[in-house]
């Protein structure tokens, strides 16, 4: 998930770049040219979606994607390929849910006692990393609306009941970020008012179902959540407006246990100059598991692997090292970009850039930066040979949401690609997610501009921008209006505790 500010117009740099380094653009040209050459990156896709599957942290298929990337990496020419692992404080396996909701109606009004009984099953999944509830039977059903507190209010006692919260369906990228946030605080709401369970309406047309976590950092949530494919959560909404009584049983047998070891994948080609600093394109190797995460995010995680083939390929010498990494953890809270962020605090001096992409296959109109106005012109430079496919935009936003983000919070330039929604939204986390929905073509184009911009990054005579300080980072936050952005995304009180981010 990837939520953005944009940068107001009155932002005054306190760290603005010096006179911009000219960019190697026939390196550029040389590395797109080989990545629009045949590959091995619909069969990688093939091997990681088809055969190896969904891939949820502390499983056997993550494990096997892991092994598998090492592999894949060392075929495409990896100077080096290691792991790093790293802890998620629980594992968590959806069991069996069920649903069954049960109502009342009259068959006959002017006959006593002419009451019936209407039972029908309600298709469901358990929200990710939520906790399990024992079989209950015959449950009361409130419906609150949108979840604001004025919805609550009217619901009035909501105590050992179901809540059905109503939600809007995806059409534009904005949809999206309101869907996650519209979650936390229907929760808090739900647990102060003792709710014994909540269901959220699939925000997904014609029986989609999917998977979501409002976990920020592999952590259980509060409360036992269900997400119902949306028709049924209108029916029972139906006959709640309608004066019906509305009665579900339920049972979401999760499986939690203990901490979990996870793992990064990580490549390099070697820098020719300057080996110490370093690039880092990635991806996230992790999904969920209804369907086999092709568009989020293993269509990306092939690019990664495309990039570093195409650039060995086409014979150019980066200045800096290029790390291609594929972080695990991604969809429980960013743990696994967290971790190595965490992990290489000392060398993050030397980091000269960090491009991640990570919304499918809908073509990239350009990219955000991170709220770093001090990078543009230069960045400018770099994607004019991407021109070609139409990638002109460089937008001073600051997003939060993916891979980037724990660089970002260290002061380190990032790329995070723009891109249209074309086929994303209706299968983002879903049963639908799977290999037929990639846009190949397109696929193959975001290879090329990955690569370029890599090699562009690497091969400046100085790096694009310096790192941050923690006041100037801060300072970004404030002039791009992202306070509230942060402080929605949970990010915000780690930061200013020092949990999270440049210390100094």
């Amino acid at each position: 998930m990837r939520t953005r500010v944009g940068l107001c117009l009155c932002f005054v740099s306190s760290f603005s770049a010096l006179a911009a380094p000219p960019a190697d653009i026939n390196a550029e040209n040389q590395v797109i040219q080989t990545a629009l050459q045949p590959s091995d990156l619909e069969a990688n896709l093939l091997r990681l979606t088809d055969e190896i599957g969904g891939r949820v942290p502390g499983t056997i298929a993550m494990q096997h994607a892991v092994e598998w990337g090492v592999q894949a990496f060392t075929a495409a020419g990896a100077d080096s390929v290691h792991t790093e692992g790293f802890s998620i404080p629980n594992s968590w396996a959806e069991g069996d849910t069920e649903m069954i909701v049960t109502t009342s109606y009259e068959i006959n009004p002017s006959k006593v006692g002419g009451m019936v009984l209407s039972v029908f099953p309600v298709r469901a999944v358990s929200i990710a990393w939520a906790p399990a509830l024992a079989p209950v039977k015959h449950i009361p059903v409130v419906d609150v609306g949108q979840g604001t507190e004025a919805d609550f209010q009217k619901a009035g006692d909501i105590s050992g009941k179901i809540v059905l919260v109503h939600t809007t369906v995806l059409k534009t990228w904005k949809d999206l970020f309101d869907e996650y946030r519209q979650a936390p605080p229907a929760i808090d709401r739900a647990v102060k008012g003792k709710a014994r369970a909540m269901a959220f309406m699939a925000t997904r047309e014609h029986d989609i179902l999917y998977r979501h976590t409002n976990s920020n950092a592999g952590e259980i949530d509060k409360l036992p959540i269900v997400i119902v494919a949306r028709e049924d959560g209108e029916r029972m909404a139906r006959l709640l407006a309608s004066g019906h009584k509305v009665w579900a049983d339920l049972s979401i047998p999760n499986q939690i246990g203990g901490p979990i070891r996870a793992a990064n994948v990580i490549a390099e080609i070697r820098g020719s100059e300057k080996p110490d600093e370093f690039v880092v394109l990635g991806a996230h190797l992790d999904s969920w598991e209804l369907g086999t995460g092709a568009l989020d995010n293993g269509c990306n995680v092939a690019l990664v692997i495309d990039a570093l083939r195409a650039i060995k390929a086409s014979g150019v010498k980066s200045r800096r090292t290029i790390r291609f990494i594929l972080f695990s953890g991604e969809e429980e809270g960013l743990i696994g970009s967290r971790a190595y962020s965490v992990a290489h605090r000392h060398e993050l001096d030397n980091a000269a850039g960090v491009v991640i992409y990570d919304s499918g296959t809908g073509k990239t109109t350009g990219f955000s930066v991170g709220g770093r106005k001090d990078i543009l012109d230069t960045g400018k430079e770099l994607i004019a040979p991407l021109a070609r496919f139409d990638v002109k935009d460089l937008t001073p936003d600051m997003e939060t949401g993916t891979d980037h983000v724990d660089f970002m919070l260290e002061g380190v330039p990032t790329f995070v690609a723009d891109q249209e929604e074309a086929k994303y939204l209706e299968n983002y986390h879903a049963v639908s997610d799977t290999f037929d929905k990639v846009d190949l073509a397109q696929l193959k184009k975001h290879v090329a501009e990955a690569a370029a911009l890599s090699v562009g990054l690497a091969n400046l005579p100085q790096k694009i921008g310096p790192r941050l300080t923690h006041d100037q980072i801060e300072q970004t936050m404030r002039d791009s209006n992202s306070v509230d952005m942060l402080k929605a995304d949970g990010i915000w009180d780690d930061w200013v505790s020092g949990k999270r981010g440049r210390q100094k």
